[in-house]
């Protein structure tokens, strides 16, 4: 629930303090994806909300499922990951069209100068 990288981090170091011992191979696992786990916070706050979780592609794979049950049998593979493909590309142009994420301060950390390390 932390909204700052360093304050997620700081908490997690007092976690892998505390239970490092009664649970080494378990902190272990929570220390190496750690990474992973809190890069949402790299990007823009009214980003994170939305990125943070797995709610839209769950969303999504109960619709992709919803109407291959609909159709019952395909006649083949490939008729079943065309349909799967219209679906997942109409999920995309809805939230393409109802600006699912503002993009601008996106592109604004675009287009300010990187520090080059030499």
């Amino acid at each position: 629930m932390a909204r700052r990288r360093g304050t997620a981090e700081s908490l997690a170091r007092e976690f892998v303090e505390r239970y490092r011992d009664r649970y080494r191979r378990g902190v272990e696992v929570f220390a190496q994806g750690l990474g992973e786990a809190l890069i949402h916070l790299d990007f823009p706050s009214g980003h994170q909300k939305h990125i943070k979780g797995t709610n839209a592609l769950e969303r999504l794979f109960r619709e992709v499922k919803r109407r291959t049950r609909a159709v019952g049998v395909f006649p083949s593979e490939g008729s079943l990951g065309n349909l799967a493909t219209v679906v997942m590309l109409r999920a995309t142009e809805d939230w393409a069209l109802r600006r699912y994420l503002d993009m601008a301060p996106l592109w604004a950390a675009e287009e300010k100068p990187t520090k080059i390390a030499t």
